[in-house]
């Protein structure tokens, strides 16, 4: 167990600042009501702990100190919430408890835990199979997009986090992406794109695509700085409670678009 030394200066006079030094043992558990002092555990599924627990102050601190808020010290005790690895919910503080009771029960926030349990996936911007940094397009033309689908750069990706007997589980999926082509234009797609076949000739793509105009050859090194940026919608459930979380991601490819060459 740990236990919060309060050294107490003899010397400060009243009117003056009470230094408290402590020296916490800090176990991983949650914000619980179990034994004073005790920690319990609270992982997600990519092995990030809730690092909280309270500590309780020994020997008491002096009836003025502000930490007591105006409490009786004979009739109450002193502990300290503290919690390192992201806590969850930021309270970090002293807290009065009547004596012979235990420390309140933690109040996770489940937007938190859904939040904790987003971030130990591996969300990633999209996996751009064409247009390809060494393919050859041409003005004119349609271009066909699309992408490769993935856990991490596509979805479904699902993942839980749990934390003072709360668990949450996410589940993100990319929602939309939109290609910045480098001409001006931009491109929303609300799907992967389709895969080109050479049974399509020069018909443009269904679901996701664009045809040039001009060649790139006035744009940086030739090429057209293409962004595929896409937007991850994460809906979440647990603690009673569902939401919805959003997170953006992109991906970069440089893009060469030249004229048609007339052999005679």
């Amino acid at each position: 167990m740990g236990i919060a030394h309060a050294d107490d200066d003899p010397n400060v006079g009243a009117g003056k600042c009470q230094v408290i030094k402590f020296c916490i043992n800090v176990g991983v558990g949650d914000k619980t009501g179990g034994q004073a002092g005790g920690s319990q555990g609270g992982s997600d599924n990519g092995g990030s702990k809730a690092e909280c627990k309270y500590t309780k102050v020994e020997p008491k601190p002096p009836a003025e100190f502000p930490a007591w808020k105006g409490a009786d010290p004979k009739k109450n005790d002193l502990y300290f919430y503290g919690c390192t690895n992201g806590g969850l919910d930021n309270q970090d503080g002293f807290v009065v408890v009547p004596t012979g009771q235990q420390p309140p029960a933690a109040q996770v926030d489940p937007q938190v835990l859904a939040q904790r349990a987003v971030d130990s996936m591996t969300l990633l911007g999209p996996d751009i199979a064409s247009p390809r940094a060494a393919g050859k397009y041409t003005v004119g033309v349609p271009m066909w997009m699309w992408v490769n689908q993935s856990a991490t750069t596509y979805g479904p990706n699902t993942a839980s986090a749990s934390a003072g007997g709360v668990t949450v589980t996410a589940t993100a999926k990319v929602s939309k992406i939109v290609w910045r082509m480098g001409d001006g234009a931009s491109v929303p797609c609300s799907g992967p794109g389709t895969p080109y076949r050479a049974s399509a000739g020069m018909s443009q793509s269904p679901t996701c695509g664009h045809m040039y105009s001009r060649t790139s050859s006035t744009a940086p090194n030739g090429k057209y700085p293409v962004t595929a940026i896409s937007t991850w919608t994460i809906g979440w459930e647990g603690g009673g409670q569902a939401g919805q979380l959003t997170e953006v991601r992109q991906t970069d490819v440089q893009v060469a678009v030249g004229e048609v060459q007339v052999v005679r």
